[in-house]
């Protein structure tokens, strides 16, 4: 599954493994592992630049398309505009925004009227009233188990925000204000969870994740949460270590954990938890068990809180 996509720079202190990929040796050093990501990633990167001469779109299903149909379909994408107010075209906002939900829903539902057999006139008559339906910001309500989890608000607040979130991520970055701004607007109503979803394509993610929890289990979690986006792209263990001795955690615990991967197994769980809530890039947010499926901002959500409030 493609998810967002960043070049990290790699650090030459003892970095973190990606848990999808293949291990080879020691993560010490330039590993072969670790240039054949930078390599892959520097080619999606380039892809995302190069929009309009890609033929495969993250997250479109062309149902065995080639040829001719396969070719209208992606000139009908690459022409039409998204509908998610983010002035791109659909094939571009595929492949410079993952997570956006109406340019996969457009692009699939090209592919699927083209292999239908639909002309072009009627494939974007189709689009346009795909893109002019009412949207449903939220679906509906599933059942996400929060038992010891990090939970910032208090425990009696009505909405619950479940986030299920990746350290390097640079849209979950920006989101952090967005959601301290919520708290601050609803103090006594609303209290934010988070989850662990680090991407296989942020290097160093993962390491981060183990790291928050670590702080977790030494009643600092939303202390290195903020510290880890600040400091964000950079997860080293430099720099994590730093952050954890600027906290006043036990070093000796601290390091322990990290290097035995004791919660690496929680961060796994969790990454699984999210896919099967239909997670599929980072940051996500439930509002009351509800999937949000645009951008999150402060103003875009609040009247959602001030409806579950009613």
């Amino acid at each position: 599954m493609l998810r967002n996509f960043r070049i990290i720079p790699q650090d030459n202190n003892r970095a973190p493994q990606t848990h999808r990929g293949p291990q080879i040796g020691d993560n010490r050093g330039v590993s072969f592992r670790k240039l054949i990501l930078f390599l892959s990633l520097a080619v999606l990167c380039l892809a995302q630049g190069d929009w309009e001469g890609q033929t495969e779109l993250p997250g479109v299903d062309w149902l065995g398309m080639t040829g001719a149909k396969k070719a209208l379909a992606l000139k009908i994408v690459r022409t039409e505009a998204c509908s998610c107010g983010c002035d791109m075209k659909v094939a571009e906002c595929r492949m410079k925004d993952h997570t956006c939900a109406s340019s996969r829903k457009l692009a699939n539902a090209a592919a699927k009227d083209v292999a239908a057999g639909m002309t072009e006139a009627a494939v974007r008559a189709d689009l346009k009233k795909i893109a002019s339906a009412p949207s449903s910001i939220l679906d509906d309500p599933i059942k996400i188990s929060t038992t010891g989890d990090p939970v910032r608000g208090p425990a009696t607040a009505k909405v619950t925000i479940v986030e299920f979130s990746d350290f390097q991520c640079p849209y979950c970055s920006k989101a952090v204000a967005e959601t301290k701004s919520l708290m601050h607007q609803f103090p006594n109503d609303v209290k934010l969870v988070f989850k662990q979803f680090p991407l296989d394509d942020h290097a160093q993610a993962e390491f981060g994740a183990e790291a928050s929890l670590a702080a977790q289990a030494q009643g600092k979690f939303w202390e290195m949460h903020d510290l880890l986006y600040a400091g964000y792209p950079n997860l080293s263990r430099t720099t994590v270590m730093g952050y954890a001795r600027r906290l006043g955690l036990d070093m000796t615990r601290f390091t322990a954990e990290m290097d035995s991967h004791k919660y690496k197994a929680r961060v796994h769980s969790e990454e699984q938890e999210g896919e099967e809530a239909g997670v599929a890039g980072t940051p996500t947010f439930f509002i009351n068990g509800k999937k949000f499926n645009v951008s999150f901002t402060a103003a875009t959500v609040a009247p959602l809180i001030k409806n579950e409030l009613k």
